[in-house]
């Protein structure tokens, strides 16, 4: 079987921007948020929010996902974009061993905003970060090692230092031309959830950069998002600790 990169990350971190550039590069089979799919909208749905009625689709689960991978990193060198809280339940050695691992991290006062203002009514349990921590710690405790970090505001202010970075730590080509692309990207034939409506940024892009915020600043959010982000602030810190330097990589 061939590398599976997973890059862990968590909703509204720009990891759709960075599996964009991964897919430039033209040497990996890509897959948007697999596990996601089969969490939200499979036959047996994990979703805190999902009720009677909502979609579900037949045959799509956590398992038949994992299938379709292996199959595909049979072919060829695999990269995956998800989120380690639908899975959480399946991290075991064997499981694991699979996969070589890096982790994008963003501040949640970022995150949670985003996600807020897409999601208003969104679910602590959909934020992710305590899962994106516990997986982290675990691999470190396991391998002797922390996995690769990335945080989003150093991969969008010096794409090219991070992205060299971050292809050094899971071992695989840095591809420079991968950094930039014509705008117009059509996410919709990638992403499962609403014809890729999350991603309108994207689209509009033509690399890695800084992004302008248009969201309601934390302050201004109700107190139960503000204490969503309370609880959340300590594991991206935890793993803020362990990011990559783009000054490390400068030349």
């Amino acid at each position: 079987m061939h590398k599976i990169v997973a890059l862990w990350a968590v909703p509204r971190s720009t990891s759709t921007a960075f599996e964009w550039m991964m897919r430039q590069r033209g040497d990996m089979e890509c897959f948007h948020e697999p596990f996601g799919e089969a969490w939200y909208q499979g036959e047996a749905p994990l979703w805190q929010r999902w009720k009677e009625g909502d979609k579900t689709t037949p045959g799509l689960t956590l398992e038949s996902v994992w299938e379709t991978i292996k199959a595909a990193a049979e072919k060829r060198p695999v990269f995956i974009k998800d989120f380690p809280h639908y899975i959480n339940h399946m991290w075991d050695a064997d499981f694991l061993s699979n996969f070589t691992h890096a982790f994008l991290i963003r501040d949640p006062a970022k995150t949670i905003t985003s996600l807020y203002d897409k999601w208003p009514d969104f679910d602590e349990g959909e934020v992710g970060f305590p899962e994106q921590r516990a997986l982290f710690d675990l691999l470190s405790a396991m391998t002797g090692k922390a996995p690769t970090v990335i945080d989003s505001d150093d991969l969008l202010e010096a794409p090219y230092e991070m992205t060299r970075a971050f292809c050094e730590g899971v071992g695989i080509p840095f591809i420079p031309e991968a950094l930039t692309w014509e705008p117009g990207a059509d996410t919709g034939q990638y992403s499962w959830w609403d014809g890729g409506s999350f991603h309108a940024n994207l689209k509009a892009s033509t690399g890695l950069r800084p992004q302008t915020r248009k969201y309601v600043t934390l302050e201004n959010t109700p107190p139960r998002v503000q204490q969503v982000h309370r609880r959340m602030k300590p594991h991206y810190d935890r793993l803020h600790k362990h990011r990559l330097r783009a000054e490390a990589f400068a030349q």
